[in-house]
């Protein structure tokens, strides 16, 4: 029944430091969107986005507790691991763990984790 996830919703309590995080440290594009009452945005990457809730401020529906921290997130990464960590180190975001091996959704992948501005765990990864 389900094919694939189409996006997700991340709630933030520091919209610059998240914004900066997600387009300038991992390379999503910032995008914006109108519903009939409001503005809104969102991070896009390949045929996935992240849609951004500010803490205080959810629109709905929202998720039961919505609050910042609360997500563990794993991406796949269309560069390899070791540009993955120069970049992170770059950006001064420090690696909390990894390399690693883990099991992804499909097969066995290599990953750091690291930690957005509101905490939520970010896990980076390439196919093992």
């Amino acid at each position: 029944m389900i094919d694939h996830i189409d996006h997700i919703v991340l709630t933030t309590r520091d919209r610059a430091g998240c914004v900066r995080f997600y387009t300038e440290v991992l390379g999503m594009r910032l995008v914006t969107f109108r519903t009939p009452t409001e503005e809104r945005f969102a991070f896009a990457f390949g045929d996935q986005k992240i849609n951004v809730h500010e803490w205080g401020r959810e629109f709905t529906p929202r998720a039961h507790v919505a609050a910042p921290g609360t997500l563990d997130l794993c991406f796949i990464a269309a560069v390899p691991l070791a540009e993955v960590i120069r970049r992170l180190e770059a950006a001064g975001v420090p690696i909390l763990e990894g390399p690693v091996e883990k099991t992804g959704a499909t097969a066995k992948i290599r990953s750091v984790y690291v930690r957005d501005p509101d905490l939520n765990l970010v896990e980076i990864s390439v196919p093992a």
